[in-house]
């Protein structure tokens, strides 16, 4: 009798609560999902019997989908009703705290996207990275608080709310097991270095702990000890003790050093011969008897790497193959090349041009469809769309479609190449200054500049009108042609000028061009302002004309127009006057520069620069005053006034006039570091130094020193420049600010 209890007990709560049939389905409440979506979703549909075991398994199904709050169903005479409370949608997400208005952090680190579900869990996803983030820039003990807000239209604000955490500071940084090293040199290598005095100033070690380069730190010093031949190097993960009541760290290396390793042999091994070895071996730096420097081989494996590739092999690998004696502590090296198949270009194409045109991009790329692939010809293409200054950025990328074929993505990002101006500006030599114009570099994307300007300011006073295409019908060949006014105050006079100019160049090679060029000019000199009215002036600014033609060959191998990183320019052009005009003369100028990216070496986007110029003129017949050269400001040296430094005589009335000099050379040494990378703003240091003369170029020797901020702003690139003299005399007129627009860094 109990056996029968129990099972009538269990077959009766087994069965459905209830069993109908439906007639109709309703949703009420429903937007993410359609209806008909809906209800192919049920596993039953209208006409069958459904029981509250099928419906919970609908409810959970709908819930999976991630879009409800909450569902519920309701049954009456066979219609089945389900009802959605739906989440909101994210319609605003803030920052507070920490990097408020860097919309990369909140695409990288939150995640989350406008229009975006609510979501308890994803928020919490959010608030973690945030944290971590935080942490890995070396602060520890952040809170986040996540507020929300439901707005009028019932989308919801998010606002992460961040208290930033403290920074550790590493106070003691102790190395053991270093003897055939020196630790202190360590530190042109690890990112967590210990704190010294001053630690804030330029130069010093700040010893703020980075926990993201806390793992790569280790391999950093193992690395810098293969460079110098320690090839059994070890080096443990640091052991970190913090103190969180002062936020203070003790941290120490264990290091096993092993003995240095010198080549005992230098060889190469192709899997398939592709190039002869002799002319490889060229290539490599490792020599025999020499320590092992694992920088050298990467360097050499790059160039071998480069080799190859030029010949069509796009996917060739160099890897190292190191055979230890440690008997003699010496090591067979081995260049182990797999070079893959001949590779060529099935299609390039072209993305993020919204305004320049295809062909403008086209025309400085070296390689096309059906090409052979080349290494050399893909970077020098990269640094040929630098070198126009129509782009922000510019990439390549290499799209593998099989073992013999590839595509080239070209991704530009358009920047700002022409403005309208309608404003001014105020400068120490030239004052307050009025501009008008409109140019553009890139009009309509067609690569064409031209520009139509005019200038007005205490001094100086220009209308201009130019044009320029520098490839012609897409050729090799440019031309350009302009037309100008100007008044120009060269300190002790003003020089009235009405000229044209016109010319054509052509480019040789990649990095090769040449040009010539006829220009005429009327000038008259304007002496009223002068203090006194000497004989001496009468005679030396006597009205002229100007009739020459110029010629110049350059060389261009650097990657930007704007901000070179690499690379150098030298420039080299004659000017010949005195075809049927008065003034007749020979002037050289030569202009080099030499860019350096340092990234690599310091772990920040600084760039060195050297710059030199040489001007040289020569009299053959007739040589104006306002053609000889003068120094001062930027472009020469700054912390002096813009022309303001030349040979001097006295004139009748015992007054200073500047007269110009004959030959003149001006060298910079510079370095640009980032200062706000999101705003495009660098800092720039320099040190200037120049000569002038007539018979000598060293009758006058000047130098400025500084520091200004480089700024890609919105109508242009532009130089605040800060300086101070070297050297000064008396009677220099000195500058402490200047700045420019639309000139190259």
């Amino acid at each position: 009798m109990k056996i029968f209890v129990t099972l009538l007990f269990t077959l009766l709560f087994s069965l459905p609560l209830f069993s109908q049939t439906i007639k109709q389905i309703n949703y009420k409440g429903l937007m993410h999902i359609s209806e008909p979506v809906a209800l192919r979703m049920l596993d039953f549909e209208v006409g069958d019997d459904v029981n509250s075991k099928m419906i919970d398994e609908a409810i959970i199904k709908y819930f999976n989908q991630g879009y409800f709050n909450d569902i519920w169903v309701e049954i009456d005479a066979g219609t089945l009703t389900f009802f959605f409370v739906e989440k909101a949608i994210i319609s605003k997400i803030e920052l507070k705290g920490w990097k408020e208005n860097d919309q990369d952090i909140k695409d990288s680190v939150i995640q989350i996207k406008k229009g975006t579900l609510y979501d308890d869990q994803v928020l919490q996803d959010a608030k973690k990275r945030i944290i971590d983030a935080i942490a890995k820039e070396g602060k520890i003990d952040s809170v986040v608080e996540i507020q929300t807000d439901y707005l009028e239209n019932g989308s919801v604000k998010v606002t992460f709310v961040v208290n930033e955490g403290e920074e550790i500071i590493i106070k003691k940084l102790k190395y053991s097991g270093v003897h055939g090293l020196n630790s202190n040199d360590f530190n042109s290598v690890i990112a967590n270095k210990q704190h010294q005095f001053m630690g804030w100033f330029y130069g010093r070690n700040d010893g703020k702990m980075s926990l993201r380069d806390l793992e790569y730190d280790p391999l950093r010093i193992r690395d810098y000890y293969m460079q110098h031949g320690y090839l059994d190097a070890k080096v443990a993960a640091p052991f970190v003790r913090v103190n969180f009541n002062h936020y203070i760290a003790d941290m120490s290396y264990q290091i096993k050093e092993g003995e240095v390793y010198t080549i005992q042999n230098v060889s190469l091994s192709q899997s398939k011969k592709v190039i002869n070895e002799k002319v490889l071996k060229q290539f490599v730096s490792l020599k025999k008897g020499e320590v092992f420097n694992i920088k050298s081989f990467r360097e050499d494996a790059e160039r071998i790497k480069t080799i190859i590739a030029d010949k069509g092999y796009a996917f060739v690998q160099v890897v190292p193959d190191l055979k230890k004696n440690k008997k003699d502590n010496t090591v067979d090296v081995i260049y182990k090349i797999t070079p893959g198949e001949k590779v060529r270009i099935h299609d390039v194409l072209i993305s993020g041009n919204t305004r320049t045109l295809d062909r403008v991009i086209r025309r400085e790329l070296y390689l096309g469809p059906g090409d052979m692939y080349s290494l050399t010809d893909l970077r020098d293409s990269r640094n040929a769309l630098g070198r126009l200054g129509f782009f922000d950025g510019e990439t390549i990328e290499e799209k593998r479609l099989n073992n013999h074929e590839m595509n080239l993505i070209v991704k530009v990002k358009e920047a700002a190449t022409g403005n309208v101006q309608l404003g001014g500006g105020y400068g120490t030599y030239g004052g307050i200054l009025v501009s008008v114009g409109v140019n553009d570099r890139n009009v309509w994307g067609s690569g064409i500049n031209v520009g139509v300007k005019a200038e007005k300011s205490q001094t100086n006073e220009s209308y201009s009108f130019n044009i320029a295409n520098p490839r012609l019908n897409d050729s090799d060949f440019s031309g350009n042609f302009s037309i100008y006014h100007s008044l120009y105050d060269y300190n002790d006079y003003s020089v009235l000028t009405d000229g044209v100019s016109i010319g054509t160049g052509h480019r040789f090679s990649r990095f090769i061009s040449g040009y010539i060029g006829y220009g005429y000019s009327k000038n008259a000199y304007d002496f009223s302002h002068l203090s006194t009215n000497s004989t001496l002036d009468k005679f030396y600014l006597q009205p002229y004309t100007k009739s020459g033609v110029t010629i110049s060959a350059k060389w261009d191998n650097t990657d930007d127009f704007y901000l070179p990183r690499q690379g150098f320019e030298l420039s080299q052009s004659f000017e010949k006057t005195g075809i049927g005009a008065t003034a007749n003369f020979l002037k050289s100028r030569t202009k080099f520069g030499k860019y350096t990216g340092l990234e690599k070496s310091l772990g920040f986007d600084a760039i060195f620069r050297y710059k030199a110029r040489l001007n040289i003129i020569v009299d053959t017949g007739f040589i104006p005053l306002a053609e000889k050269f003068y120094m001062g400001g930027i472009g020469s040296v700054r912390g002096y006034q813009a022309y303001s430094l030349s040979p001097t005589i006295v004139d009748d009335k015992g007054v200073v006039r500047r007269i110009g000099g004959e030959k003149t050379f001006s060298n910079s040494i510079e370095l640009s570091m980032p200062l706000i990378p999101k705003a495009k703003m660098r800092i720039v240091t320099f040190i200037d130094w120049g000569f002038i003369g007539d018979s000598s170029i060293t009758d006058i020797s000047r130098g400025g020193y500084g520091a200004g901020l480089e700024w890609f702003s919105p109508v242009g690139p532009i130089q605040l420049m800060f300086a101070k003299p070297l050297n000064a005399q008396p009677g220099d007129k000195l500058s402490s600010f200047e700045f420019t627009m639309g000139q190259r860094f």
